[in-house]
């Protein structure tokens, strides 16, 4: 069975409310030791996670004084049960607050964590979860996939800092991908390989023997989501390659040449590049602007960002032929 196959399953599930899952430890610890020195004196917000089970709140609890925090807030949809695959089937939500250790003992025990309930289910688009999300700095959790366009609009709405995992599928979505042109949303440090295990009991695991973890679901394509500032977004990537006509094609529909690897893009062409998708997870705004992105038969000038010369096809096509999904870039260097 193919990882797309893998991945529909993964999307299906974020849709069924019975079934969660959850990022590793190892993973969240990876991501985040990048962001040390955004957290001090916040008020992080976990809204997606239930905070007794959630790895999320294991991190932000555990390191709450080596972080500097202000205060740890989660939610939970619903779920009541300290089962880490609870059914989402109780009367009543929870949030937990934690705002430190009380005792020395650096844990975080049970009764220096409030625990209270929610009149509704939790939704992190309920009311009473808007009114949480108004007092934090930053959100760091893993929301549902199906909902990711929804998620971050609200996280802009009021204006949030944030640290969350989607699938690169949401680059494509023009809501999103107008907010990483616009430089108000791009991609963290991202998961070994391009690819998360997450902790499943429901789904068949996919992958190969050499990358399968018991009791776990590996999805490719999977990244984390940022607008906090960090250093690799400053990061200039090093091109070694000149351009030729021959290497480097011009699109049939558009004024453009197409590069297949981000790795070759060359180092004296001034002219718009078609880079893969890839390509953000390299991206400086120093050193590149973003016109626009093509990834679909049908045109949509705000999206594509630079003239169509096609009729029908908006895919970027090459002797009629489709190259695959491309951001359009230009060297701000030249």
């Amino acid at each position: 069975m193919s990882e797309k196959v893998a991945n529909k399953n993964l999307h299906q599930a974020k849709n069924n409310k019975k079934d969660e899952f959850y990022t590793q430890l190892s993973d969240i610890e990876n991501e985040l030791r990048h962001y040390k020195h955004h957290f001090k004196d916040k008020v992080v917000y976990c809204n997606c996670d239930d905070p007794r089970v959630s790895n999320f709140f294991h991190y932000f609890s555990y390191n709450f004084e080596h972080l500097g925090l202000k205060k740890l807030i989660a939610t939970c949809f619903k779920s009541q049960n300290a089962d880490l695959f609870s059914q989402n089937d109780s009367e009543k939500a929870v949030y937990l607050e934690y705002t430190g250790d009380k005792n020395g003992n650096s844990v975080p025990d049970p009764s220096e964590i409030g625990i209270k309930e929610l009149k509704g289910d939790g939704d992190f688009r309920s009311q009473e979860s808007i009114d949480l999300l108004k007092q934090a700095d930053i959100v760091v959790t893993n929301p549902p996939f199906s909902l990711f366009r929804e998620y971050v609009a609200q996280l802009v709405e009021y204006d949030k800092k944030f640290v969350i995992v989607g699938h690169q599928n949401a680059i494509s979505y023009k809501e999103i991908f107008k907010l990483i042109r616009e430089n108000k949303l791009w991609l963290g440090y991202g998961f070994k390989g391009g690819a998360g295990h997450f902790i499943n009991q429901h789904y068949e695991d996919y992958a190969t023997a050499t990358d399968r973890k018991e009791g776990m679901i590996r999805v490719s394509g999977v990244h984390w989501f940022t607008n906090l500032d960090i250093s690799k977004r400053h990061e200039d990537l090093i091109l070694y390659k000149n351009y030729s006509a021959e290497e480097y094609p011009t699109y049939d529909n558009y004024n453009a040449i197409n590069v297949d690897k981000t790795k070759d893009i060359p180092l004296d062409f001034s002219g718009v590049l078609g880079v893969p998708i890839t390509f953000l997870d390299k991206y400086s705004p120093e050193q590149f602007e973003i016109l626009g992105l093509s990834a679909s038969a049908g045109y949509n000038e705000e999206v594509v960002g630079i003239p169509f010369l096609g009729e029908k096809d908006a895919r970027p096509l090459i002797n009629g032929k489709n190259t695959y999904a491309r951001i359009f870039i230009k060297n701000k260097r030249l």
